[in-house]
C-alpha cells in the first residue's frame, strides 16, 4: 500500500497555513506553537529547525521526541473522520494537529486545548 501524499508533505508549507488560520480568528502563532509543542515536545528552536529542513510530516511525527500522552483525550471529527477512531498512527497524528488548530480557532481557551 502507498502512503498518503500528506505524509511526504513538507511540515514548513502547513505551518504557515496553520498561522493564517489561527491570525484570521485573532489568534497568535505563539498559540500555535506552544500547541504544537504540547503535541509533539519540540523546543522553538527544534521547530525552527524542522521549518528550514523542510521535514516531511511523516517524520514530523514519527521522530517527535516527547508526543503528549494526554493526545489520546483528543476528540472530534476533522475533515468527515473521527480522529479518535483513525487506526493508521501517522495520520492520526496529523489529525489531531488539526483538530487542536481547529478548536483554537474556534476561540476555544488554550487551558481546554491543552487537555492538561
Amino acid at each position: 500500500m502507498t502512503k498518503p501524499k500528506i505524509y511526504t508533505m513538507s511540515f514548513a508549507r502547513v505551518y504557515p497555513l496553520y498561522i493564517a488560520k489561527a491570525e484570521r480568528k485573532g489568534r497568535t502563532r505563539s498559540e500555535v506553537n506552544e500547541i504544537i509543542r504540547w503535541l509533539t515536545g519540540y523546543t522553538d528552536e527544534e521547530l525552527e529547525a524542522l521549518l528550514q529542513r523542510e521535514t516531511d510530516l511523516e517524520t514530523f511525527f514519527t521522530q517527535a521526541p516527547h508526543p503528549n500522552p494526554s493526545r489520546s483525550m483528543i476528540k472530534g471529527v476533522v475533515c468527515g473522520v473521527r480522529v479518535e477512531d483513525i487506526e493508521e498512527p501517522v495520520m492520526q497524528e496529523i489529525r489531531y494537529l488539526d483538530k487542536l488548530i481547529d478548536e483554537l480557532a474556534k476561540g476555544k481557551a488554550m487551558e481546554k486545548i491543552l487537555r492538561d
